[in-house]
């Protein structure tokens, strides 16, 4: 946030460039010397309505809102299990849908589980693979920058996190990115959070059926904290879906 942005005029002595603390209390409507002891933590108890009025005056969105209010109020800590668990039925399940492919995806955007035609789509669909990590240390990934994509999903990380920033899983994780991407050192010190999507496009290029535009669908899996079921189907009739049908018959799957 920048003062132009909420049209306060800036001159030539200004040593800052966002908002100084005054003007964003004077923006939210609470003092300054109450502002600042929120900043500095020395009030750990900021009401709803305090909050709101900060989030409105940052201009913030409804999924970074709603993180500003998940810092002040922490939920009780996860625990220290690095590993997710994925329950035998939700394998079963996936493993039954031969022609659609489908994975699941834990907390830290790391593939849990995904049935054969998924894993055939592409090597990122493998149980053991982070996503965001093959998205950034891929040889290419350094020279597109900072993509929309691979922004989003640090922006889902940062949103993950929360306030366990001590989850074991996610310190080793923000650790290797941070000491081998610039791309994610850059994002990550930003902050932006982003809600996960549900649904979208997704385009891929196969090398053995060529080029395939398909939909996803995300569905969170009950009683699983923050797992979610990826679904890709393609629109009928489509050459999306004979490509998607040749796939299956090269993974040997029934038709």
């Amino acid at each position: 946030m920048r003062p132009e942005d909420v049209d306060i005029a800036v001159n030539s002595h200004r040593r800052v460039k966002g908002l100084r603390r005054d003007e964003l209390a004077v923006l939210a409507g609470i003092s300054t010397e109450y502002y600042t002891r929120l900043e500095q933590g020395r009030d750990r108890h900021p009401s709803v309505r305090v909050l709101d009025a900060i989030a409105r005056a940052l201009k913030l969105d409804s999924a970074a809102t709603a993180y500003l209010h998940g810092l002040a109020e922490p939920q009780p800590r996860r625990g220290v299990a690095t590993t997710e668990q994925i329950r035998p039925s939700v394998v079963r399940l996936l493993e039954a849908w031969e022609h659609t492919p489908a994975f699941i995806q834990g907390r830290y955007l790391d593939v849990l589980a995904a049935n054969r035609l998924a894993g055939a789509l592409s090597p990122l669909y493998r149980p053991g693979v982070n996503l965001l990590r093959a998205a950034l240390l891929d040889s290419a990934a350094e020279a597109v920058g900072a993509s929309e994509h691979v922004r989003s999903m640090i922006g889902i990380l940062r949103t993950a996190a929360g306030a366990q920033l001590d989850d074991p899983r996610l310190t080793e994780l923000v650790n290797e990115l941070t000491t081998k991407s610039a791309v994610f050192r850059r994002c990550w010190r930003q902050h932006e959070v982003v809600s996960r999507p549900v649904t979208g496009i997704h385009q891929v290029r196969h090398p053995l059926v060529g080029d395939l535009e398909l939909r996803y669908d995300k569905f969170l899996v009950a009683g699983a904290e923050d797992q979610m079921l990826v679904v890709y189907q393609a629109e009928p009739n489509t050459p999306a879906a004979e490509a998607l049908s040749s796939l299956c018959e090269h993974v040997a799957l029934p038709k």
